[in-house]
């Protein structure tokens, strides 16, 4: 990949029927990212199938089966590049890995397409993805009305649509005069890549030109190394092959690495990166190493790998920044949910409530409250029940960001203000 022009994580979020993979399919498509003869042979087996017009989310779907065929170490994301920038999509399918993939993966996401759908407007996970990329700190929002198609792109139906995502966004502070209002159909690529005949009451930018003009990323801060691990692999030939995208800092062979809280170290003997071996490696590629003296058993999905000279830290307790989305009761002290940090997934209790929080100002409503309801926002002292490694949020974002999910459900969404090290 050349380097010519700046990356961008992009996260596509939204309620789950409303056209994200065929959205993704068809940028993948106009941005020629997906070969032609890829195209033409998921459509004939579309129409064989009887789903013609289904090629774009075809594409996902296939791709995302060979994904789980093969040991590819890129996991789950797709990239394609406009005049301005490299993308890469964190796609977001399924709504019970959607909370997962923000933490563990596209909670680095920079910016984010909304996609809703006109025909059925604002839906409880669209209520739960805006909330959950406002506290992780997603910069611009473009929101994709799509499948204008099926509400004969009409123009009333469109601002009705808008005026519903605006009072989402003002509900939990998201500016609106950042975010973009697109209508368009993904399915028919109306205003996607190119501006659509059926609405000429539109003069607005189609997709990839508000893309283009997305602000570009801050770069990663100075910080060490950080890479949480996803999987750990025995590899004939390699031995033992810990896999992950790095978060922060750099990694090179010859490096002393230790991994937390396992507790295990060793030099890194070499890195491979899309099936190549390269001697270095940076923030946001997805690698697979080796290390010299680690077994299997040593590490596992959860560690953070960092230099051994300033290894990741270990939580005996952490103070935090929560958001309650949706809690069917209410939130008090000994409260023990599992805790979505990075690759981590980690039973922690509420110690402590700390104070009730203005959610968009952050001044102090009431200190030490009894409990915490949804729509709250509250600093509270979390205990994690076995270890746990994370990073206050302002010293190393990446790895201050958690979810928390309990009753099948994502509760609340946060971050890490300090730890306390075990």
């Amino acid at each position: 990949m050349t380097t010519d022009k700046p990356h961008q994580n992009l996260a596509m979020i939204g309620h789950v029927d409303h056209g994200k993979s065929t959205l993704v399919g068809r940028l993948l498509y106009e941005t020629e990212s997906v070969p032609e003869h890829v195209i033409e042979q998921y459509r004939e087996e579309a129409e064989e199938k009887g789903k013609g017009g289904f090629e774009f989310a075809y594409v996902m779907d296939n791709l995302a089966e060979e994904r789980e065929r093969g040991l590819t170490i890129d996991i789950a994301h797709q990239k394609f590049d406009t005049d301005a920038y490299y993308f890469t999509i964190v796609d977001c399918p399924g709504h019970r890995d959607f909370v997962k993939n923000m933490i563990t993966g596209a909670s680095q996401a920079d910016n984010a397409v909304l996609v809703v759908a006109a025909d059925d407007g604002v839906q409880p996970q669209t209520r739960e993805h805006v909330f959950l990329a406002r506290t992780l700190g997603i910069g611009e929002l473009v929101v994709a009305v799509n499948k204008m198609d099926m509400v004969e792109y009409g123009e009333p139906r469109f601002r009705e649509v808008v005026e519903e995502v605006k009072e989402l966004l003002d509900q939990v502070q998201f500016p609106t005069s950042d975010a973009s209002f697109i209508p368009m159909s993904a399915l028919q690529g109306d205003n996607v890549a190119e501006r659509s005949e059926n609405m000429d009451w539109y003069d607005g930018r189609v997709l990839l030109e508000a893309l283009n003009d997305l602000q570009e990323p801050e770069p990663p801060t100075d910080a060490p190394l950080r890479l949480p691990i996803q999987d750990v692999y025995t590899i004939e030939g390699a031995g033992t092959v810990p896999v992950g995208r790095i978060e922060t800092g750099q990694l090179r062979p010859g490096d002393d690495v230790s991994f937390q809280p396992s507790d295990a170290s060793g030099e890194v003997r070499s890195i491979e990166m899309h099936h190549e071996e390269v001697d270095l490696a940076e923030p946001g590629d997805n690698v697979g190493f080796n290390v010299r003296g680690i077994g299997k058993n040593d590490i596992r999905r959860g560690d953070v790998c960092g230099p051994a000279a300033d290894p990741p830290t270990v939580a005996e307790t952490f103070q935090a920044q929560i958001f309650v989305m949706q809690h069917p009761s209410v939130i008090t002290e000994g409260y023990t949910p599992v805790f979505h940090a990075h690759t981590a997934q980690v039973a922690c209790t509420v110690e402590s409530l700390d104070r009730k929080v203005d959610p968009s100002s952050g001044e102090v409503l009431e200190s030490d409250p009894d409990f915490i309801e949804s729509g709250d926002a509250a600093v509270v002292t979390v205990r994690p029940q076995k270890p746990l490694s994370v990073e206050p949020s302002d010293e190393i974002p990446e790895l201050g960001s958690f979810a928390v999910r309990d009753m099948g459900q994502t509760v609340a969404a946060g971050r890490v203000l300090s730890v306390t090290e075990r």
